[in-house]
């Protein structure tokens, strides 16, 4: 049996604090971890300016609120889940991924909890574990479940070290140029193509 394992933003929905940012003119909230590997310095430098601006969970979900799937996702997953069971893997937060959600047929989701005030303060968050996508994979392997596993960004790439296959999704030139070793696709057909090759791929359980 085979477990496909996707990361959410970037690859079925759009970077959420990057539409907040553009809906905000705050550009230092468009950086995601296709620009800071460290996620720990990623969500510090988000809550400060936050807090900075006064703004907290509610503005945040208002933008949100107004979002859709990429062009193409939905039908992908659909397609993706007749053919291989399917958990998504994100550092996103339940917060933020939850309304957004419905539109994808509620597939199974492992991401992270804030920490909210009564006010709507984001006072800080919870990982569900550290390097969470990889030890999923490595859990889901020990119930000897064969993975192929797929992301856009630095923080996706020790699951798909960890996967029995991995691939990359429209992901900037930086992480391809750091991470050759795996295969790019750039649209929803070329993403199909490449999940038929690593499942016909003879790969060890091991």
């Amino acid at each position: 049996m085979e477990i496909a394992c996707l990361d959410l933003e970037g690859v079925l929905l759009p970077e959420i604090w990057v539409k907040f940012a553009e809906a905000t003119s705050i550009a230092e909230l468009k950086a995601t971890t296709r620009d800071i590997p460290d996620y720990d310095e990623l969500m510090t430098m988000r809550l400060g300016i936050l807090d900075q601006h006064g703004l907290g969970v509610n503005e945040i979900q208002e933008v949100i609120a107004t979002l859709s799937p990429l062009e193409g996702a939905a039908d992908f997953l659909n397609w993706l889940r007749r053919r291989f069971q399917v958990v998504i893997l994100s550092d996103t937060f339940y917060q933020f991924a939850g309304p957004l959600m419905n539109q994808l047929g509620n597939p199974t989701l492992l991401c992270h909890n804030l920490e909210i005030a009564e006010n709507g303060r984001v006072v800080g968050y919870k990982l569900r574990q550290r390097d969470p996508k990889r030890q999923s994979v490595i859990a889901l392997k020990s119930l000897y479940y064969r993975i192929i596993a797929a992301g856009d960004s630095y923080n996706d790439t020790s699951m798909l070290e960890e996967a029995h296959a991995g691939i990359l999704f429209c992901p900037p030139q930086n992480v391809i140029d750091e991470f050759p070793q795996y295969p790019v696709a750039t649209n929803y057909d070329e993403f199909r193509a490449e999940f038929i090759k690593a499942s016909e791929r003879d790969i060890s359980l091991d």
